[in-house]
């Protein structure tokens, strides 16, 4: 197949593109310098002649905090440019997976979101997102939303690169522990999208590592696993924090688990428990 990838330099695109090709696809990957997707007719263009199978729409606006106060900037990118990459890709047929997030839930459910529950951004990031989501609906007629979280590849900044980063040099280090999710990682969930492509198996689907934790937790973890990966000496003292000890711009989800409705009832092999993803992570940036 021909595989157009938007933001092939952020975590996820990154892997995707690597999979894809690894498995065989020819990929054009594509960055901003190479694909406006804020210009319809630069979408018009790139898509029309390249005519991919599918588009794998992983370019997005994820400064979740910045939003809050750069509306129109998040607009923009994620519902005026998904748009512009449904228009494109429908002209020439191409099937389109655009990638959403746990953000288009309130967080107060108490059990794992499945994928068509009722949706309630409370942050501009995942009102932009679900904006995102609605246009594809409308504009596509071959279309997968994949909705994730927690994301963390080679790649880019994330979180564990943060907290291998702070447990080096930090005495202490306070971690939210009243805010649950599923991390994913990227080469995972590139993986599971590679399979989806295949198919015309369309619809929402929930995708993120088995298992949930807390940020607290995943933090445990990370340093737990890099002491016996990478070697690395942690000199940082965990502690657990809540959520209104560390206010940000915009809130954060207390619950942004996913359940995997659509991956069972579609014949998909779920993804494996995010501690395993975590160790091949670490072996993978040790390897790097």
């Amino acid at each position: 197949m021909k595989i157009l990838i938007t933001g092939a330099k952020g975590q996820l695109g990154y892997d995707t593109a690597k999979v894809m090709t690894h498995a065989g696809h020819e990929v054009l990957a594509c960055d901003r310098q190479e694909l406006d997707i804020t210009d319809l007719d630069s979408c018009h263009r790139v898509v029309g002649q390249f005519r991919p199978d599918a588009i794998i729409h992983c370019a997005a606006y994820t400064a979740v905090d910045a939003a809050e106060s750069d509306v129109d900037g998040a607009y923009t990118v994620n519902a005026s440019g998904t748009r512009n990459m449904a228009v494109a890709g429908e002209r020439v047929g191409s099937k389109l997976v655009y990638i959403s997030t746990d953000y288009v839930f309130d967080g107060c459910a108490s059990q794992p979101y499945r994928e068509y529950d009722n949706t309630s951004p409370q942050t501009v990031y995942g009102q932009s997102k679900r904006a995102g989501e609605v246009l594809v609906q409308g504009l596509s007629s071959k279309w997968f939303i994949v909705r994730t979280s927690w994301v963390f590849g080679v790649n880019g900044n994330n979180f564990v690169h943060t907290m291998l980063k702070l447990g080096q040099e930090k005495p202490l280090l306070q971690v939210v522990h009243d805010q649950i999710g599923s991390p994913t990682y990227t080469a995972d969930l590139a993986q599971f999208i590679t399979r989806l492509i295949e198919t015309e198996k369309y619809g929402i689907y929930h995708a993120s590592n088995s298992g949930a934790c807390s940020w607290y937790e995943f933090t445990q973890g990370i340093l737990e696993e890099a002491a016996d990966i990478l070697g690395i000496e942690v000199t940082a003292r965990l502690e657990p924090c809540t959520t209104e000890q560390f206010p940000r711009p915009a809130p954060r989800p207390a619950n942004s688990v996913l359940d995997h409705g659509s991956i069972r009832s579609n014949g998909f092999s779920d993804l494996r428990p995010w501690r395993e993803a975590l160790r091949d992570f670490l072996f993978e940036l040790k390897d790097n």
